[in-house]
């Protein structure tokens, strides 16, 4: 065994010690072994071993499993879900410090961020990451290959129980239908006993004509997305800042995730060093009606979560609205008036959902909601007052 390490000194026999555990659990008893280290965690040295020797045409059924973290939480199907940040699945340099930047979820990617020739080592690495790295708060998301590649993706990785996967280039519900199965039989064999929901990614004219029919594949399914950079090359046009060409497309992926009850996460925004139209882009994402976007650095993150969260102006309206229109409601009124203007059903029901949404973000305690909260003007008084004079 030749090692070079920069780390020689201080860890040079625990990595020796460690590449003949891993050898010996493959099979491997006689070999010429080179170890070229830059300061990789046991996690990494495991499976870049493993990936070797499986390049090698050997132990192609056998794993190296390190040891298990305890799993977080199960992930609830409609959790806060404003920011993604992508990992690249074969850097695993950044998947020990995606934690830091609190991202609502970490997706590390086996699709695009990854080239051909090292999918088989980024599928071992992201299998081993979700073992062993302690991603906080944060969902713990996969996205796969497209089809049939990403059901080898599915075989490393279901085991290790993640929160979501993510289904790139879906074009029909067949695609997810497919996914959907090959997931619950690899759970059920491997008693993974929690929910991994699934987003499929709309990346094409046909996808977005299919959204519904995809929204409504699965019962895993806990979002759609959709991805601007494929869809626009698909359909032939040429990309502006302000998006109108892919407008359509959004829109229609949205509707279809909120008819069939669904998250609508909207695209990442590509231009890293534009942080202005990223802050313009995702104010506009919002008010149109999704849940989230992705994003490509941790620079993007805060920018994002300011985007789609509710301003303190928005969110004492919201509970004025709400208040009103209980009191009004418990004395026998069907619509009330805050901050002059009339409020029905709807509009509360838009509060609600506002509400709801900042006490999920932790802007808001569950206490708080149900307090009434007084303002001249906006009561069920006023309402009557206006009644009476008519």
């Amino acid at each position: 065994m030749e090692l070079v390490s920069c780390v020689e000194s201080c860890y040079g026999q625990a990595i020796r010690t460690q590449a003949r555990e891993v050898l010996y659990e493959l099979g491997v008893r006689h070999a010429h072994i080179l170890i070229e280290d830059g300061g990789a965690l046991p996690f990494v040295i495991a499976a870049r071993l493993e990936a070797a020797i499986r390049g090698a045409g050997l132990s192609c059924e056998r794993r190296v499993l390190p040891k298990r973290l305890d799993l977080p939480a199960p992930a609830l199907k409609d959790r806060v879900r404003r920011t993604r940040l992508y990992v690249p699945g074969n850097e695993p340099r950044y998947f020990v410090n995606a934690a830091l930047y609190r991202p609502d979820g970490v997706i590390l990617d086996l699709e695009d961020s990854v080239h051909p020739l090292e999918k088989e080592s980024a599928r071992i690495l992201v299998r081993n990451g979700l073992r062993t790295v302690d991603f906080g708060k944060s969902e713990r998301m996969v996205r796969i290959n497209k089809l049939p590649v990403g059901l080898e993706d599915l075989n490393e990785i279901i085991p290790q129980a993640p929160d979501l996967i993510m289904l790139p280039k879906i074009e029909d519900a067949r695609q997810v239908t497919v996914i959907d199965q090959h997931i619950k039989k690899i759970a059920q064999c491997e008693r993974v006993d929690r929910p991994i929901w699934i987003m499929p990614i709309l990346e094409s004219a046909m996808g977005i004509e299919n959204a519904l029919s995809i929204a409504t594949a699965s019962d895993l399914i806990c979002a759609l997305t959709i991805g601007l950079e494929d869809y626009i090359s698909d359909i032939g046009v040429t990309k502006t800042p302000g998006g109108q060409e892919t407008l359509f497309a959004r829109m229609r992926m949205l509707n279809a995730a909120k008819a069939a009850g669904l998250q609508a996460i909207d695209s990442v925004y590509a231009d890293v060093g534009d942080l202005e139209g990223l802050a313009r882009w995702g104010e506009q994402s919002c008010s149109l009606g999704f849940d989230g976007m992705g994003c490509v650095h941790p620079s993007q993150i805060s920018v994002v979560e300011r985007a789609y969260t509710p301003s303190r102006v928005e969110l004492e309206k919201a509970l004025r609205i709400v208040s009103a229109f209980d009191e009004a409601q418990s004395e026998g009124l069907a619509v009330v008036s805050v901050d002059s203007k009339m409020v029905d059903a709807p509009v509360v029901n838009r509060a609600r959902k506002l509400i709801e949404s900042a006490r999920m973000l932790g802007h808001l305690s569950a206490a708080s909601v149900n307090v009434r909260i007084s303002d001249n003007g906006s009561s069920s008084d006023d309402f009557r007052d206006r009644k009476a004079n008519q």
